[in-house]
């Protein structure tokens, strides 16, 4: 999407065509070779952030921030704190808290919109 004029810059472009692939830190990779991507939409003043992220297939572990996120595409299990995977995929929403310890098992390249807070 391209905004109508240049006075009007809230609608953005989420392609995220020409965000580069970064390696994930090998410490952290479970499995595979995974790699991710993100689009910085939105970002305010306070500790708001918004974007688009990526990852392609593969196993990786994080510890998170505050976070919704709404899957976009692909598919992946995601585990928290050690509890049981759970399938995710296109439509479903996520939240996770500050502290969480998660395992991203992407079987099909994964997509989603992110909102976090980092207060």
């Amino acid at each position: 999407m391209t905004p109508m004029n240049e006075e009007f810059d809230r609608v953005r472009d989420t392609n995220t065509a020409d965000a580069p692939w970064e390696p994930i830190d090998e410490v952290d990779v479970v499995g595979g070779h995974p790699s991710t991507r993100t689009l910085l939409l939105f970002e305010s003043a306070g500790p708001v952030e918004a974007g688009i992220w990526e990852m392609s297939e593969g196993a990786a572990r994080d510890v998170e921030v505050d976070e919704v996120c709404l899957i976009l595409a692909g598919r992946a299990s995601l585990a928290i704190n050690d509890h049981p995977p759970v399938e995710i995929a296109a439509g479903s929403f996520v939240t996770l808290r500050a502290g969480d310890r998660t395992v991203w098992t992407v079987h099909q390249s994964l997509r989603k919109l992110y909102i976090v807070t980092t207060l």
